[in-house]
């Protein structure tokens, strides 16, 4: 599995529509990419690791896909339209990134600790 992490850094000035992002544009990456997207996430960043400090970035999106080929077979034919839309959210131009997904763990309701399913 792999992940194609979207982030947008943070600076002064820059604009970042969130509404339009959630409810107009992911939907249309989702609808989109179809199949080749097992999960999409989006984090809005609220502070840096100081307290009350700006976050180094405004947002970041997080796709799962089976494999970067995968991704890119979906991607390939819609990148115009995809991309072309960023000016519709946002001034600020999206780091991309291709990551190998080494742990994905999330957690079950009632199950705690690290050890919770250990035999």
């Amino acid at each position: 599995m792999i992940t194609v992490s979207v982030t947008y850094p943070q600076r002064a000035g820059a604009r970042f529509d969130f509404d339009y992002y959630l409810r107009q544009h992911m939907p249309m990456v989702q609808q989109l990419l179809g199949n080749a997207l097992k999960g999409a996430r989006v984090d809005r960043g609220l502070s840096g690791a100081e307290p009350g400090s700006a976050p180094d970035y405004v947002a970041q999106a997080t796709l799962l896909c089976e494999s970067t080929e995968a991704f890119q077979q979906a991607f390939g034919p819609v990148a115009a339209r995809i991309m072309g839309d960023i000016p519709n959210y946002t001034d600020i131009q999206p780091v991309i990134q291709y990551n190998e997904v080494a742990l994905w763990d999330e957690r079950q309701p009632g199950v705690s600790g690290w050890y919770a399913n250990a035999q």
